[in-house]
């Protein structure tokens, strides 16, 4: 993975209106922090750092310049407004060159399974240890031609250089199951109705019946009228 560099200046207002300023600056609110240092609040140009995680992934490597002090760093969180188009603040990890970090990377499948099967993928990020120099991007997992009823699991894959698993090797990643048929769907949609039980539509013979059965009701209580 490519080395970014990218200049941050100091923050020094904090709170929900101080970062709206900063976002309608074209800036980022960012917090570096780790290796025992004191946290160091950031504003980074939001136009370059989507540049740099667009091209490089969410666990991009960048050197942080703050008043001329070069910080190599990890982007371990960038959290994403959920409906608007802009970052609303990313964490950024202290790191030292030769040192290994735990990271989440995106599976990619590649490949088409054998014919009339349908490809499942379970997990779609793996949890790995590489070096900062060497992390990632994806994880390849290829399916081709692979018969229906293969399972891939995780301790099965081949990492990319200088990277350890750490999630489970036996957490399934890819399923090969057999692609349902017209049938099958048809069975199943038969299935989603059963047991539905519509009132029929009243005739005149019912609506008759109801009607001697209330006159009945009523000859019934009027005579225990009567009596009592």
């Amino acid at each position: 993975m490519a080395e970014a560099r990218i200049d941050a200046e100091t923050r020094t207002e904090f709170g929900k209106g101080a970062a709206r300023r900063t976002r309608r600056a074209g800036k980022i609110p960012a917090v570096l922090y780790g290796h025992g240092t004191d946290p160091q609040h950031l504003s980074l140009p939001e136009l370059e750092f989507k540049r740099i995680v667009r091209e490089q992934g969410r666990n991009a490597v960048v050197t942080i310049n703050v008043g001329g002090t070069p910080q190599l760093a990890l982007t371990k969180t960038v959290v994403q407004h959920p409906i608007r188009p802009y970052i609303e603040h990313v964490d950024l990890l202290v790191i030292r060159r030769g040192e290994k970090v735990v990271v989440d990377v995106r599976v990619v499948i590649t490949g088409s399974a054998a014919p009339g099967s349908l490809v499942t993928q379970e997990l779609n990020t793996l949890e790995v240890e590489a070096d900062v120099s060497s992390i990632p991007e994806t994880v390849e997992v290829s399916v081709e031609g692979l018969a229906i009823g293969t399972q891939i699991l995780a301790g099965s894959l081949t990492m990319p250089a200088n990277t350890d698993l750490r999630t489970d090797p036996e957490a399934l990643v890819v399923n090969v199951n057999a692609a349902p048929t017209e049938e099958d769907m048809e069975a199943e949609i038969d299935a989603d109705g059963a047991g539905v039980v519509e009132d029929a539509p009243e005739t005149e013979q019912d609506e008759a019946t109801a009607a001697d059965g209330s006159s009945d009701e009523k000859s019934d209580s009027d005579a225990a009228s009567k009596e009592s």
